[in-house]
């Protein structure tokens, strides 16, 4: 936690640009104080006029620094037609750096912040402002592929950390001035660029305005993902399910702007946050509406009922074997007794035990290096079940069920939305051991009756199911040619 007392910086920063060039100096050596990036370069021109250029080392281009201001100003002397410019930061305002972004102020707080973004500050003898020009160059990853949201067709791009990268990938796919882009500042240390992207005639203006508000209203140390945005924005927070779509492409992106959704971009990550977010978002593929309409609605009911299988198979399992065996067929159920005969725990116990070894395996394939993690995950899953089977410390059927159901999660098309079935299901294993299929139902009443309840930023979570808007529905379960999509 920091510390309530003002820091250096903060008390220099306070102070404004004097006329005296060696006091400006000192005030910003006391603001930098430590900081052994930043870089003071002292200057004295022809006329004897002296000035001091403070920029970050490594957030710069110095090449640009030469060719546009240093030679001017050394070499090439003061160009013609300047000689009723009274200071040399006019000069250099007007003509000098005219290919560059500048900007003058007269406060330290406000020149530090932009410094340490990219801009190099020229503070002169004699003048009480400085001027600023954005001669910023930084290291960025190129755009690459989307690592979590492959798709057969569609776009290649994903957005990456530099948030003006990310932005105008989506200007370059929407071309309209109706396209807005507000940007704010959150985080009290990190000064992080937010940016609420929206057009305007599409998204409703009381949810633009909602937004902004709770964007505006974020008071908080520092910004380094927009997962940080997210929590501060959504409705309920103790929700396992997302309430918002994050995503790296930029065709997405487009997708739910011209759907009257509005975008969150965070500078220094590539996930952009979409905002609202129902259930059925969650269960859409990026290239659902790239493909044939028939293999499309095959594709989403495949999706739907394999999220269902997912969630339901192991607790209908140990409901069935241990509650209600005279549903099963007489010879499947014999079966799985015969196999269970030497197993030494009850089949919840089973259940769970490879529960928690799948998921962590899972984890494991996560964190581990891209060469061998999802080899690690595959080859120990195996290898444990088998082991465990031949150890007769579980029973064949539970590596099955286990399996089966943690495969049906990798048919939900975005990862994040997976997490809530897979947590769900332990719940759902208790309830089903205690209770049988009355506890699964009971659990899935539970589950429904949250989802009903969920209503992010106004948009009902079930919407258009619950409540019910047949002119959508149709679009949930069937995906219509495009030609009779409204």
């Amino acid at each position: 936690m920091l510390s309530n007392e003002r820091t250096t910086s903060q008390v220099y920063s306070d102070r404004k640009v004097s006329p005296n060039l060696k006091e400006n100096e000192q005030t910003l050596t006391a603001i930098f104080e430590h900081c052994s990036d930043v870089v003071f370069r002292r200057l004295t021109l022809h006329d004897e006029t002296k000035l001091l250029l403070v920029y970050v080392d490594g957030m710069i281009d110095k090449d640009l620094i030469q060719s546009s201001i240093l030679k001017p100003l050394l070499y090439e002397g003061v160009p013609q037609g300047l000689g009723a410019l009274d200071t040399l930061a006019q000069m250099c305002d007007q003509e000098l750096v005219a290919a560059l972004q500048t900007k003058r102020v007269s406060a330290f707080e406000e020149a530090v912040d932009l410094i340490l973004k990219g801009s190099v500050a020229f503070l002169a003898e004699g003048e009480t402002s400085l001027l600023l020009a954005d001669v910023s160059r930084f290291e960025t990853r190129s755009i690459e592929e989307p690592s979590t949201e492959a798709s057969l067709r569609g776009t290649r791009e994903s957005f990456t950390e530099q948030l003006r990268t990310n932005t105008t990938m989506l200007r370059r796919i929407i071309v309209t001035p109706d396209l807005k882009m507000e940007s704010n500042q959150v985080g009290k240390l990190t000064k992080t660029e937010v940016v609420l992207a929206y057009i305007e005639g599409l998204a409703t203006p009381s949810l633009v305005d909602e937004v902004r508000t709770r964007i505006k209203a974020i008071d908080i140390q520092g910004v380094l993902e927009s997962g940080y945005i997210e929590e501060y924005i959504e409705d309920s927070s103790y929700s396992p399910f997302p309430q918002m779509t994050s995503t790296e492409r930029a065709d997405v992106v487009s997708a739910g702007l011209m759907e009257g959704r509005i975008a969150v971009f965070v500078n220094g990550t590539p996930i952009v946050l979409v905002v609202p977010m129902t259930f059925w978002d969650g269960l859409q593929a990026p290239d659902d509406y790239y493909e044939r309409f028939l293999y499309v609605t095959m594709n989403r009911w495949i999706r739907y009922l394999f999220a269902l299988f997912s969630i339901l198979f192991p607790s209908v399992y140990i409901a069935l074997t241990t509650y209600h065996p005279e549903m099963m067929p007489p010879k499947l159920m014999m079966s799985i007794t015969g196999l269970r005969e030497h197993s030494p725990f009850p089949t919840v116990i089973e259940v769970f035990m490879m529960e928690f070894m799948f998921e962590g395996l899972r984890e494991a394939g996560i964190r581990l290096p891209q060469q061998i993690g999802p080899l690690v995950s595959i080859v120990g899953a195996l290898v444990i079940g088998q082991a465990a089977v031949q150890a007769g410390i579980i029973s064949a059927p539970i590596v099955i069920v286990v399996s089966a159901a943690g495969i049906s999660s990798f048919v939900i098309p975005r990862y994040r939305f997976g997490y809530p079935l897979r947590m769900l299901r332990f719940p759902l294993l208790i309830l089903s051991g205690l209770f049988g299929l009355f506890g699964v139902a009971i659990g899935l009443i539970m589950i429904l009756s949250h989802l009903i309840q969920l209503n992010p930023l106004g948009t009902p979570y079930l919407e258009p199911l619950a409540p019910t808007r047949n002119s959508k529905l149709k679009n949930i379960f069937l995906r219509r040619p495009r030609k009779r999509m409204s």
